[in-house]
């Protein structure tokens, strides 16, 4: 049952290979996500378990991160045909990339759930790897210099935080060893914590810090973050749906499991101080870089940056209350950064450009996809009834409650700074007046490049194009208001990731 999340996306990608992108098969996608989640759900009921050789174990927090990989997905593959049926009007596509598109994209599905389902360092090493490689060829996929670029730009600041999560693998494995554990035992996460106040300290602090900092790389975390905002913005829109609303926290998913370690061999003030001090730098380069931002999609990459630093902020609060707030952002996140990435992908192809100016007086042209843009905007700002209302306000308590306002208050001033940034360019994009027909806005530095034979088409409608922006809002304000049947699972969860004690009040969320 384990090995069924990441059969079924591998599954879909070789009949993408054998049968091409077509009416039929454009549908495998939705199809596959839909099993992932189902299967997500089963594996969370079932409890702990293993398979493939022992090589993949579920437990209650990679049960959670697989349901938050299958809605993603679900939602990302539910866009994707009417996109891509968009772009090869636009002449922007063809059916061989159409075909690389289902198969890279289901890959990397099925990499993401192997990640959260390894049973050991060494394999969720190879899994975000393999994200790295799969998602580099789909960035590029538009084949023009600035897609190439951003590609380019993606894999080498990528592998250069793979390599260093992977020297700090090395020096896990070697004090484990050294510890008495055997070499299989050296790079089980189940071993690790069990064992690790036999780890030797000072190697095992050099080898949390490469962690965290090559891990948080590929989380979009400072100072190796700069991959994100050309990456996301040259990507389909879709395929920034999942890197932004999943894979930076399948990411950050690998330093949870690492901080559970690293507390019980050095203690819990390592690893926190560690992460608040990434996390604020995170914020202020989210901060500072939105001020003024006349790219959408960049917005809402740099917004990615400003999300996964409060992520980091909870977990170095590390308490019942701070993760369970992670988790439940994680989640919330996704949801509404996938909405606001595959709307922006609309806007984007009937406007022709990603810049903001382009798009002046949404509002008036398209006004349901205006409304559903805005209220993503909303949630993403934390405001309620959305769920990282309850989760943001859910760091803010744990984080005084433990003695860190000092490090919350700065964060708090922060995120006011990005909410002006957001809301200056959200208020032009929504409410101003629109600019002259074929008119170009593109910004100076280029970032909003103008499409090919682009126009005003916001006249054209897709069929069924606004249901995933309308299920995953109205999924993210479900959840801002009563946790449901997910709220066990987010408690055993919890118990996981921390010794503390287990989740309390969620704020708005119960």
């Amino acid at each position: 049952m384990v090995i069924v999340p990441v059969a079924l996306p591998l599954a879909a990608a070789c009949l993408y290979a054998l049968f091409g992108w077509n009416r039929v098969t454009e549908w495998l996608g939705a199809l596959s996500a839909g099993g992932l989640l189902a299967a997500a759900v089963l594996l969370a009921r079932a409890g702990e378990g293993s398979g493939l050789w022992g090589l993949l174990r579920v437990d209650a927090l990679s049960a959670y991160m697989l349901i938050v990989i299958g809605v993603v997905a679900l939602l990302a593959m539910l866009a994707s045909p009417g996109y891509l049926r968009a772009e090869a009007a636009a002449g922007r596509t063809g059916p061989r990339a159409a075909r690389s598109y289902g198969i890279f994209t289901q890959c990397f599905v099925a990499a993401m759930a192997t990640a959260v389902l390894a049973a050991s360092l060494g394999v969720l090493w190879v899994a975000v790897e393999a994200t790295t490689i799969l998602t580099a060829f789909l960035v590029g996929q538009r084949r023009t210099r600035k897609a190439t670029e951003a590609a380019w730009k993606y894999v080498v600041i990528c592998s250069v935080g793979i390599a260093l999560a992977l020297l700090g693998l090395v020096m896990v494995h070697y004090a484990a060893v050294h510890a008495g554990l055997s070499s299989r035992e050296g790079l089980d996460w189940v071993s690790l914590a069990e064992h690790a106040r036999r780890l030797d300290p000072g190697v095992t602090r050099i080898a949390v810090v490469l962690l965290v900092l090559g891990f948080g790389a590929k989380a979009g975390l400072a100072p190796l973050h700069a991959w994100l905002p050309d990456a996301h913005s040259q990507a389909p829109a879709p395929v920034s749906a999942l890197m932004s609303g999943v894979l930076l926290s399948v990411a950050f998913y690998a330093i949870l499991r690492v901080k559970v370690v690293s507390d019980v061999a050095l203690g819990a003030g390592f690893c926190r101080m560690l992460l608040i001090v990434v996390a604020l730098a995170s914020l202020a380069v989210a901060a500072v870089l939105l001020i003024g931002q006349r790219d959408f999609k960049r917005m809402l990459a740099y917004s990615s940056i400003e999300h996964m630093g409060l992520i980091a902020l909870g977990a170095a609060i590390g308490n019942g209350l701070a993760l369970g707030a992670v988790l439940l952002h994680i989640l919330g996140h996704g949801l509404g950064k996938s909405v606001l990435f595959i709307g922006s992908g609309r806007i984007q192809q009937a406007a022709g450009s990603s810049s903001v100016d382009a798009v002046r007086g949404l509002g008036g042209r398209a006004p349901g996809l205006a409304a559903a843009f805005g209220l993503g905007l909303l949630a993403l700002l934390g405001l309620p009834p959305f769920s990282l209302f309850a989760s943001e306000l859910g760091i803010v308590r744990a984080g005084f409650a433990a003695g860190l306002g000092w490090a919350v208050a700065p964060a708090l001033v922060l995120m006011l700074v990005i909410v002006a940034g957001v809301g200056r360019a959200a208020g032009r994009m929504l409410l101003g007046t629109a600019p002259p027909d074929g008119s170009s806005a593109a910004p100076p530095d280029g970032s909003g490049e103008r499409s090919r034979g682009a126009g005003d088409g916001f006249g054209g409608r897709s069929r069924g194009a606004g249901v995933p922006l309308v299920v995953g809002l109205v999924a993210c304000a479900v959840l801002g208001v009563t946790l449901g049947p997910l709220r066990p699972l987010l408690e055993s969860a919890v118990t996981i990731a921390t010794a503390g004690p287990p989740l309390s009040a969620m704020g708005g969320a119960r």
